[in-house]
């Protein structure tokens, strides 16, 4: 089905006559994903995309200060170090997530990162659709909502997604799109670098020994996501990205400056403001796991815009491939008579199995592990 015209999916409204999965399939078909359909000069959200009233952005006007951690003097200053270990502890604890700054990672590759993966989005399409696929286990895949076809999902995301699987076995350099490859290895090697030096900082916050969770392999699988959302005709009836949260050890996002991203934090939605040079860490789902809950994954979301597009990069520490039968639970040291296990054991594929098949539907896949 091709997009040429504002027809092709204007014509599909609220009514008995509508497929959806007719849409779904019309629409991936394409391989234009979101982008194709700006281009072609839509005016009105396709159904596929429309969410029902309640998964739909409410605007929230809090007084919560986001988080932000400086990492200037890390390791040069014992008070310092203890200062920036609790500042980490706290904000995993009560918020799950922190923006970091004085990472380490220069502004220069961070602003070549944003460049580099928007090019390849806004190059033509004929270009790009080369690298568009579901096929699961490829290591670079161009695909517009990975659980675009999932029956628990409430409607279509409005974005793009170009993913890597960086480590421990990355794509052979001419497997790269020429537009970002050769910045997204050097942004990896970075974000290795600092994801490693966060992970210290999160085992010393559970009173662990500081390498506890590098040793625990937490370090050695790497993927990276970058995620476009094109400007929305109709913003208030989607979402750039449904609730949801982050499966992992712990993500790190690059965001550009145009700002959409918002955390639940106390039953609210905080914006997590832009802020030049820095970063957004948020634990994900197997640290919560393993730290048995004295970390917290939390649920957040992308506002569609309708005035500009956005673009980030999240690189996420998660399960490598061949931890795929690997058993995880509570972490030993952590457990006793006053605080017992809240999670039963399991392994990645299982909990990648469930994951894939609810998609983001706005609900925790720790869920089914909870004791």
């Amino acid at each position: 089905m091709s997009v040429s015209n504002t027809n092709d999916f204007e014509a599909n409204k609220v009514e008995k006559s509508y497929d959806k999965m007719s849409e779904l399939t019309a629409f991936d078909e394409t391989k234009a994903g979101v982008k194709g359909l700006v281009d072609a000069g839509i005016t009105k959200l396709p159904q596929i995309f429309i969410l029902p009233p309640k998964h739909r952005a409410v605007t929230c006007e809090t007084n919560f200060i986001f988080p932000v951690i400086d990492l200037e003097g890390i390791n040069e200053d014992a008070i310092k170090h203890k200062e920036i270990v609790d500042k980490v502890r706290d904000a995993s604890e009560t918020w799950g997530f922190f923006q970091v700054v004085n990472h380490g990672i220069p502004t220069s590759i961070l602003d070549k990162t944003l460049q580099g993966t928007r090019q390849f989005f806004e190059q033509d399409n004929e270009v790009k659709k080369q690298y568009y696929t579901r096929k699961i286990g490829k290591k670079v895949v161009y695909v517009s909502n990975f659980d675009l076809y999932s029956s628990c999902v409430p409607a279509a995301s409005w974005r793009d997604s170009l993913f890597f699987s960086m480590a421990p076995d990355p794509p052979n350099p001419e497997e790269f799109p020429p537009a970002c490859g050769e910045i997204l290895m050097d942004l990896s090697k970075d974000v290795t670098k600092l994801g490693v030096s966060l992970l210290e900082l999160l085992s010393e916050g559970l009173g662990l020994d500081r390498c506890h969770l590098i040793d625990m392999d937490c370090a050695k699988g790497l993927s990276v996501l970058g995620n476009y959302y094109p400007a929305c005709p109709q913003p208030e009836l989607t979402m750039g990205t449904i609730q949801h949260s982050d499966g992992g050890y712990i993500t790190v996002l690059l965001q550009d400056q145009i700002g959409g991203l918002q955390v639940l934090h106390q039953n609210q939605w905080v914006n997590v403001p832009p802020v030049p040079g820095s970063l957004v860490v948020n634990i994900g789902d197997f640290l919560q796991l393993m730290s048995n809950d004295k970390y917290i994954s939390v649920e957040h979301r992308v506002i569609a815009n309708e005035n500009a597009s956005r673009m980030s990069v999240a690189c996420f520490f998660g399960i490598s491939p061949w931890e795929s039968h690997k058993l995880f639970q509570p972490i030993a040291e952590l457990i006793s008579e006053d605080n017992p296990p809240k999670y039963r054991a399991t392994t990645a594929k299982e909990y990648r199995n469930y994951a894939l098949s609810k998609g983001l539907d706005g609900t925790s896949a720790l869920s089914p592990y909870k004791i």
